[in-house]
């Protein structure tokens, strides 16, 4: 190790330092001045006589402070300098320099040019040969050559945002050299380690006659290593060299026009090499940041890139379950929401009706759109979803009994689905649940590895075409599509053919989900850029690089294309510099560092011989002369202010009094309240809501056909009777809905007496109608015709045809009669079927997803809600109606008042279901729990 020598630029000066003994005598002799007195006249007249007066000495305190200030005067004209360069060369050897071009170098590279120039000078003072090699090169020309091409090389030298290959440059000079020894081996460093601890020990193989180590500033050696673009703000990680002091930096986002528009700092403690910051902007803003850069740090570590990849998606959920927020886990948008919350804004709409969610999602201009379980949209839907689509958007699909009942035409799936689902690993099928398969190279889940641990049970299966595999991201171990896609203009429509919860497959809880979820957001398009132009090509050209200074240039040079297969993290090298790859339609971003890089101090510990540490020159030459004429001041007025002193300049300063200052509190006046006055936001009809909220009323439609709705008032008054003198349940006055216009949502069943002969609803009634049974309520159709079967040309019923009509518009699941086992059948009274004025038909329920799977002999099916839809045409409000005496207005066919009894009884089974749902489902099993628990 070497120390900083000390040096004068004018030593002869230091020969005044032989004055100081006189100076001493000097001021010893120099007298303060005398203090006046004031005497009486009496005694002055007593001191006539004259005496022999002596002056008194100046204090040596005062002596050698004044020593002092004349000794720092002396020595700050001789101009002392700290210079810690060394200028001899060791040995006969030639001069090898070893010097680092990289990134880090781009901050004090001219004094390092100034370190290699004075060496060489003193390599040409001594006529020996200069063998010069930069590690960030790519081509080493090493070859000991006169001073003067050294200087040649030297000057067209310049940094590379790149990192060193030292082993790939002292390779070369080893080459070059040819088994000759150095005299002196300079190895100006940028201070980083990059890997290659081995690099010191090959420098020290050489055998030089003297290694010497040059370090620059490490101070300026910061680099930002990361970048997550989170809900709240864009968090930057960077890490530092040097770690003794605890250092806060300034950092700035940029828009693509270089516009500064958010602001953040790093503070890194004392100790700590690692720090992040929060850059807090809205969303939309974060989403505008084009660059990263730390204020004052101009080098290619410095400034981070960013491309679509780092902006925050904004995220569209719907679902086509009505228990999201009684049963969260049962809901396939709570396990879409934990996977994607860390990395997209998600919305989720407020209300149900499809027809007015839709519009008011995709005004947001969300990146995408996910929809759980959805079999069929309004019709008035399609279009700007498909035109949404086309124009960047990309759809992603989840399969579920919904979808698996929807018409095979839907223009929103990427490939034809059969009708139905495929059941897996069942009481009826022949085959067992099945893993999944290795994902296809040009998927993009191509890298993650082959889930283990995950089987999926049910599943919509694909219509076989020609292109179904060039259309398939992840399928299952016997072939058969798990994920498939579409391209459809600009956008992509994507579908998982299971369930988003975990009831058709356990990988909606398993890491892959969230993986599979994030790069499927990650190619959607935001802010403006297509994230597809980029990750669809698989080698994209240079489109604007990085200069060692931290500016995008549009200079290229030897760069070659980047390699953007699926699953490949491309890294920083001398073919592709960091920059951005692709064009202006969309890129990629290259950054110099991977991600969560930590910068390390070289470790030189351990060679096989000494060495020296030094630093540039000019890092710590610095004069002495200002500190000393800056310490000669202060001594001057340290002295002006004791002679003050002394002489009594300060006694006539009087000590100012301190006088207590009251301050008068000034009584505050009362302030007189105004009158409160409340707003009358009250609108026309909340009466009737305020009614309608004190107790449950049975709700019907008025099809405005006046027979049809009077029996269907008079119906549901005799039913309400019944209920109020069986049950405790008190229902209030029947209430007729207009389903266009009145609040649906108030009422947990709404009867529909299905009539031919009245108007068509319109769509945004049926839509209505779709979002209060997705909501949680239920509608009971009733064709009134004792129809048995729902498939198309099933009967000849005009009932039947408009019943038809409707359901074509409205997202339905599977149906079913209501099974011997179902909660329907003992919620209140014991029922084998549901009759009403006729009895024949059965009563069709949303049908069980795992009916096949349950075990024989429990009381119950379980349940985990209640049916949106039941269908009947046993008229039950025919025989529910009374007049208001109480008798019955219509007969029962055949003629039979059990039978009539039995009708009021599936109504009361009805409505204890509907109010009750699951909880009934979980008493009747009681007994069988108990018998399991052993008690």
């Amino acid at each position: 190790m070497s120390f900083l020598p000390f040096i004068f630029a004018n030593p002869l000066i230091l020969a005044a330092l032989v004055a100081l003994p006189a100076i001493w005598w000097l001021l010893r002799m120099t007298p303060p001045k005398p203090v006046v007195e004031v005497f009486p006249p009496l005694r002055i007249l007593a001191g006539v006589l004259k005496r022999e007066e002596t002056p008194s000495k100046s204090p040596w305190w005062l002596t050698l402070l004044r020593m002092l200030m004349a000794a720092a005067i002396i020595l700050a004209i001789a101009e002392p300098v700290v210079n810690p360069r060394s200028n001899t060369l060791a040995g006969n050897g030639p001069l090898a320099l070893v010097i680092d071009n990289s990134w880090a170098t781009a901050t004090d590279w001219e004094r390092r040019v100034e370190t290699a120039e004075a060496m060489i000078t003193d390599a040409e003072a001594k006529d020996l040969p200069v063998a010069i090699v930069f590690t960030a090169d790519t081509e080493h020309n090493a070859v000991p050559a006169s001073a003067a091409a050294a200087r040649n090389r030297l000057a067209a030298a310049a940094p590379q945002p790149l990192q060193p290959d030292r082993m790939a440059a002292v390779d070369a000079l080893r080459a070059a050299l040819d088994g000759t020894a150095p005299g002196t081996l300079a190895f100006l460093s940028d201070g980083m380690e990059t890997g290659d601890r081995e690099v010191m020990n090959a420098l020290a193989s050489l055998a030089p006659a003297s290694f010497r180590l040059i370090e620059g500033d490490g101070e300026q050696a910061v680099a930002i290593t990361g970048s997550a673009n989170d809900a709240e703000s864009m968090v930057v990680t960077a890490s530092r060299l040097t770690t003794a002091n605890a250092r806060t930096m300034p950092i700035t986002a940029y828009d693509t026009r270089g516009r500064a528009i958010a602001e953040g700092s790093l503070a890194f403690p004392a100790g700590e090499g690692v720090a992040k910051a929060a850059l807090a902007a809205p969303f939309e803003l974060r989403n505008d940041f084009a660059r990263i850069g730390i204020d004052g740090v101009s080098t290619a570590g410095g400034t981070f890139l960013l491309d679509d990849g780092f902006r925050r998606r904004r995220v569209a959920l719907l679902s086509g379950e009505a228990r999201d927020q009684s049963q969260p886990l049962l809901s396939p948008l709570y396990y879409i929401n934990r996977a994607l919350a860390p990395y997209a804004d998600l919305v989720q709409p407020t209300e149900s009706d499809l027809g007015v969610v839709v519009p008011e999602l995709l005004a947001q201009k969300p990146s995408m759109l996910i929809m759980a379980d959805i079999g069929r949209l309004p019709d008035e839907t399609y279009a700007p979803l498909t035109r949404w689509i086309e124009n960047g958007g990309t759809l992603i699909r989840f399969a579920g009994p919904r979808l698996a009942a929807a018409p095979a035409d839907d223009p929103l799936v990427p490939v034809t689905l059969r009708q139905g689902e495929r059941a897996l690993g069942g009481a009826l099928s022949w085959s067992e649940p099945q893993p999944l398969a290795d994902y296809p190279a040009l998927s993009p889940f191509a890298g993650m590895p082959r889930p283990e641990g995950i089987l999926v049970k049910r599943q919509v299966l694909a219509e076989p075409t020609a292109d179904l595999s060039s259309r398939t991201w992840a399928s299952l171990a016997d072939g058969t599509p798990l994920v498939t896609t579409k391209t459809q203009g600009a956008g992509r429509i994507i579908l998982f053919h299971v369930s988003a919860e975990a009831t058709w497959s356990n990988l909606p809880i398993s890491g892959d989900f969230v993986e599979m979820l994030r790069r499927s957001v990650q190619l959607s398009r935001s802010g403006g850029v297509g994230g597809d132009a980029a990750a669809a090509a698989s080698a994209l050209a240079p489109y604007r690089l990085l200069n060692a200074d931290g500016v995008l240039v549009s200079e290229t040079g030897k760069a070659r294309p980047l390699d953007a297969a699926p699953g490949k993290t491309p890294v920083s090298s001398a073919e592709n510099p960091p920059g951005l790859y692709g064009s202006e339609e969309g890129f990629t971003a290259l950054n110099l560092l991977p991600s969560d890089t930590s910068l390390k101090a070289i470790d030189a510990t351990g060679l096989a011989i000494p060495y020296t540490t030094e630093a540039l020159i000019g890092a710590e030459a610095w004069s002495l002369r200002p500190a000393l004429f800056t310490a000669a001041l202060l001594l001057l007025l340290i002295d002006s202010a004791i002679v003050l002193f002394m002489g009594g300049a300060f006694t006539l300063l009087r000590r100012p009094a301190v006088a207590a200052i009251l301050l008068a509190i000034a009584a505050s006046a009362l302030l007189v309240s105004p009158g409160q006055s409340l707003a009358d936001d009250s609108k026309s009809g909340d009466e009737r809501i305020l009614e309608h909220l004190d107790k449950t009323h049975l709700a019907y439609v008025v099809t405005g056909e006046t027979e049809v709705d009077r029996i269907s008032e008079r119906g549901l008054a005799g039913l309400t009777e019944f209920l109020t003198y069986r049950t405790t349940l008190e229902p209030g006055a029947p209430v007729g809905l207009d389903i266009a216009a009145d609040e649906l949502s108030f009422y947990s069943l709404i009867y529909w007496p299905i009539s031919a002969n009245a108007p068509m609803p319109t769509p945004q009634a049926i839509s209505r109608i779709d979002a209060y049974m997705r909501a949680g309520g239920t509608v009971l159709f009733d064709t009134r015709d004792q129809f048995s079967a729902l498939g198309a040309g099933s009967s000849d019923s005009p009932n039947a045809a408009r019943l038809q009509a409707i359901l074509a518009d409205l997202d339905i699941p599977p149906l079913e009669p209501v099974p011997t086992d179902n909660v329907l059948t003992k919620s209140f009274y014991l029922l084998s079927n549901f009759p009403g004025r006729y009895n024949g038909s059965p009563l069709w329920i949303e049908a069980q997803q795992d009916s096949s799977e349950q075990p024989s002999g429990r009381p119950a099916r379980s349940g985990d809600g209640v049916s949106p839809i039941m269908i009947t045409g046993n008229d039950f409000a025919g025989a529910w109606a009374i007049d208001t005496g109480g008798a019955p207005l219509l007969p029962t066919v055949p003629p039979d008042e059990q039978q009539r009894e039995y009708a009021y009884r599936s109504g009361v089974n009805i409505m204890m279901y509907m109010l009750t749902g699951n909880y009934k489902a979980d008493q009747v099993h009681i007994p069988a729990l108990l018998e399991r628990l052993g008690q």
